[in-house]
C-alpha cells in the first residue's frame, strides 16, 4: 500500500516544441459536441442542457431525442431563462438523417431493449461514441456489442454506467449531478486532470477531490460496473496520455477484473509517463472469510490477483502513486498537483465566474427557498401520497370499512362521515330522483342528443343543461323558501299569503298527476324515514303544515319530492350535530341539495343514452303534425 517513488514530471514541451491541443475530430468530446438521446429522459436532457449554459456553448449538445412509443413531436426544454424545442423522433433513421452533425448517442433504454437499440445505432456511420445506460445486459450481448463497435471504429462506454463528463465542453446524461455539485466541483471549465473509473457514483466523488486539490477535471468517463465494459481503463489513458492538455492521469479501479494489470503494463513499458495517481476499491473484501460480491456485476474477486490489495501493490510497484487508503487520495493528487505547478507544467488559468443557471421551481421549491401561492386549492382529496385520500381517509378504508356511495358523498361533498341514516337519506335521494321517464326536458334532450349520434358525455351534458328552476331546481329553492320563512317567524299562512302577493310560486309544492287523494308514494317514504330517523324535523314540520293550507286550495299542491328533500335537507344540516350553523346556511346557499339532483338524474340520463344506444335508434326528427305552425297574418296570400 505504500505511495510508490514520485513519478517523472513531464516537460511542458514535446520535441522542443510547444505541445498543442488535438483537433475535435481526434477528441470524444469536444466544444461543439451533438448528441442524439435514445429515451424520454426529460430531466437528464434539461440537465445536459444546463451544463451546456454553464459552459457557456454556443449550441445545446443536445440534437435530437429518440422515443418509439409516441409521434413526433417537439419537446420543451430550458436554454438558460429561454425555453426551447427539441425534436423527438419515433424513429432513429429519421433523427440520423435530419441531424447529421450528431456523432455521440446516448442510450437510456432498459436492460431489455438497449441492445437492439444500440445495435440499430452501429448503423450510422455519424456515430463515433455510444453511452449505453443501462445495467443487467447479458454478458454475451455486450461482448457481441463490443466486437460490432470495434468493427465499425465506435467507442462505447458502458453498459451500467452514468456515462462521463469533459467541463467547459460535454456531459453525458446525469454525470455530475445537480447543478450546485457541477458549479463545486468547477465542472464549467478544464482542468488539468483527467479521470477513469468503473463506478458512476465515484466518478462524482472525483469531479468533488479534484476541484479541491487541484484547478480541476480535464476530462472524467465511468467505464461501467459490468465484468466486461465497452472501453476499457487503457482507452481512455491512452487518450488522456496523448492530450498535452492532461498534465495528472487519475484511476479509481476496483476489486475484480484484471483490467488494472494493462496499466500496470503501461507504466513499466513507458507507454504511461505522465504522472497517474491510482487507488482500487474493495481492499475491506479481505476482512470476509467467505467471497464478497460488491454493487458491480464485475466487483468480485475470482483470484487473488483480482482482489484491490494485489491490484494496488502491482500499480504502485509500477510506477503509479497509490494512496494508504482511499480516504488520502486527495492529498496524493494535490502533491503531485504542487509539484507540476512549481515546475510550470501546470499554469493555472485565471477563474472566470460562469454563467448563472436558473434553479428549476420545483427544486427551488423542495428546498424550501421560494414560495409561490397555488393556482388551485382543494381540501376534499389528495393523490400525492401513497394512497388517494377522501378528506383526510385513505380509499381502502372507505372500500374496507362499506362507506357506500352515501359514505363517499359525506366525505367529498362535506368533508366529514356523517352518521348512517343521515348516508342513508342521501342515498334514497339519489334513487328516488334518478329518473322520472323519457319525457321530461333532460331525458327529452339527451335521447335526441343520442340519436344524433353523439358521445355519452356531450348527449349527457345537454340533458343536464336543461336542470333549472323549472326542471330539477326546486330542490334549493324549496330550502331556501321554507328555512327562510321559519327564521323569520312566519306563520305558515302568513309564509303562503306572502308568495301570493308577490305573486311567486313556492317552490317543492304542487304535482301535476298527485294529490292529497292520490298522495306521491315517494314522498310518503322519505318523510316516514326522516320523521322516524332524523333528531328533528321542523323545517319538514312547517312544510307539511304549508301543505294543509294549499291542499285546501287545490289538492295536487302537494309538497312534492323536490320539496320533501328540500326540507329534509335543511333539517339534515341544522339539527343532525355534524354542522355548524354558519356551515349549514353556506351548505344551503351553494347549491348542494341541487347538486343531489344533478348526481341521481345524471343516473337516468346516462340509463336513456345506453338504452338509445342498445336499440340502435336513429337520428329524431320530431313529427310535424306534433307542430302547430302559425305564419304571420300579413304575409298571408289572398
Amino acid at each position: 500500500k505504500a505511495a510508490a517513488p514520485s513519478a517523472a514530471v513531464p516537460s511542458p514541451q514535446q520535441n522542443g516544441k510547444p505541445a498543442s491541443p488535438l483537433s475535435p475530430s481526434s477528441q470524444m468530446f469536444h466544444a461543439g459536441t451533438r448528441a442524439i438521446i435514445w429515451g424520454m429522459q426529460t430531466r437528464a436532457v434539461q440537465g445536459m442542457l444546463d451544463f451546456d449554459f454553464v459552459c457557456s456553448r454556443q449550441t445545446p449538445s443536445v440534437a435530437a431525442m429518440v422515443y418509439p412509443f409516441t409521434d413526433d413531436h417537439k419537446q420543451k426544454f430550458y436554454w438558460g431563462h429561454t425555453e426551447i424545442l427539441v425534436p423527438v423522433y419515433k424513429n432513429m433513421a429519421d433523427a440520423m438523417k435530419k441531424h447529421t452533425d450528431a456523432d455521440v448517442l446516448i442510450n437510456f433504454a432498459s436492460l431489455r431493449s438497449a441492445y437492439d437499440a444500440t445495435l440499430e445505432t452501429l448503423k450510422y456511420p455519424q456515430i463515433r461514441t455510444i453511452a449505453i445506460i443501462a445495467e443487467g445486459i447479458p454478458e454475451n450481448m455486450t461482448r457481441i456489442l463490443i466486437k460490432r463497435a470495434a468493427a465499425a471504429g465506435v467507442e462505447i462506454i458502458g453498459p451500467a454506467t452514468v456515462g462521463g463528463v469533459k467541463p467547459g465542453c460535454f456531459k453525458i446524461g446525469n454525470t455530475g449531478g445537480m447543478m450546485d455539485n457541477i458549479l463545486r466541483s468547477k465542472l464549467y471549465r478544464p482542468g488539468s486532470v483527467a479521470y477513469v473509473s468503473r463506478s458512476g457514483g465515484m466518478s462524482n466523488e472525483l469531479n468533488n477531490i479534484i476541484a479541491q486539490h487541484t484547478d480541476g477535471v480535464y476530462e472524467g468517463v465511468a467505464i461501467g460496473g459490468d465484468r466486461y465494459p465497452g472501453t476499457t481503463f487503457m482507452d481512455h489513458l491512452q487518450r488522456y496520455h496523448d492530450n498535452p492538455e492532461v498534465k495528472i492521469l487519475v484511476l479509481l479501479g476496483e476489486v475484480g477484473g484484471v483490467e488494472e494489470y494493462d496499466v500496470v503494463t503501461a507504466l513499466k513499458s513507458g507507454r504511461i509517463s505522465k504522472p497517474l495517481i491510482a487507488w482500487c476499491i474493495g481492499t475491506c473484501a479481505g476482512m470476509f472469510n467467505s467471497e464478497v460480491q460488491f454493487g458491480h456485476a464485475g466487483a468480485c474477486a475470482n483470484a487473488e490477483q483480482e482482489t484491490a490489495e494485489a491490484k494496488n501493490t502491482a500499480l504502485a510497484s509500477a510506477g503509479a502513486k497509490v494512496p494508504p487508503s482511499f480516504d488520502e487520495l486527495g492529498l496524493i493528487i494535490q502533491n503531485v498537483y504542487d509539484e507540476l505547478r512549481s515546475a510550470g507544467v501546470i499554469v493555472p488559468k485565471q477563474e472566470v465566474p460562469p454563467p448563472t443557471v436558473p434553479m428549476d421551481f420545483s427544486w427551488a421549491r423542495e428546498l424550501g427557498l421560494i414560495r409561490k401561492p397555488a393556482s388551485f386549492t382543494t381540501s376534499i382529496s389528495d393523490e400525492r401520497g401513497q394512497e388517494l385520500l377522501y378528506a383526510g381517509m385513505p380509499i381502502s378504508a372507505v372500500l374496507e370499512q362499506g362507506l357506500g356511495v352515501g359514505g363517499t358523498l359525506s366525505l367529498l361533498w362535506f368533508q366529514r362521515r356523517l352518521p348512517t341514516y343521515a348516508t342513508q337519506f342521501l342515498e334514497m335521494c339519489l334513487m328516488v330522483t334518478a329518473d322520472h321517464g323519457p319525457a321530461v326536458s333532460g331525458a327529452h334532450n339527451t335521447i335526441v342528443c343520442t340519436r344524433a349520434g353523439k358521445d355519452l358525455v356531450s348527449s349527457l351534458v345537454s340533458g343536464l343543461l336543461t336542470i333549472g328552476d323549472r326542471f330539477g331546481g326546486a330542490l334549493d329553492g324549496a330550502a331556501k323558501q321554507f328555512s327562510g320563512a321559519m327564521d323569520r317567524n312566519l306563520q305558515p299562512h302568513e309564509f303562503v299569503n306572502e308568495m301570493r302577493k308577490k305573486g311567486e310560486l313556492i317552490m317543492g309544492i304542487g304535482h301535476r298527476i298527485k294529490s292529497l287523494n292520490n298522495p306521491d308514494k315517494r314522498v310518503e317514504i322519505i318523510k316516514k324515514f326522516v320523521q322516524k330517523e332524523f333528531p328533528a324535523t321542523p323545517t319538514l314540520e312547517y312544510a307539511l303544515k304549508v301543505e294543509k293550507i294549499t291542499t285546501s286550495k287545490k289538492p295536487n299542491l302537494i309538497l312534492n319530492v323536490d320539496g320533501v328533500i328540500g326540507v329534509s335537507f335543511v333539517d339534515l344540516l341544522r339539527h343532525s350535530g355534524a354542522f355548524t350553523s354558519e356551515e349549514a346556511e353556506e351548505y344551503i346557499n351553494i347549491g348542494t341539495i341541487n347538486g343531489l339532483f344533478v348526481l341521481g338524474r345524471s343516473i337516468g340520463f346516462i340509463g336513456h343514452y345506453l338504452d338509445q344506444r342498445r336499440l340502435k335508434q336513429g337520428l329524431y326528427r320530431h313529427p310535424w303534425d306534433d307542430i302547430s305552425y302559425i305564419m304571420p297574418e300579413h304575409y298571408a296570400t289572398s
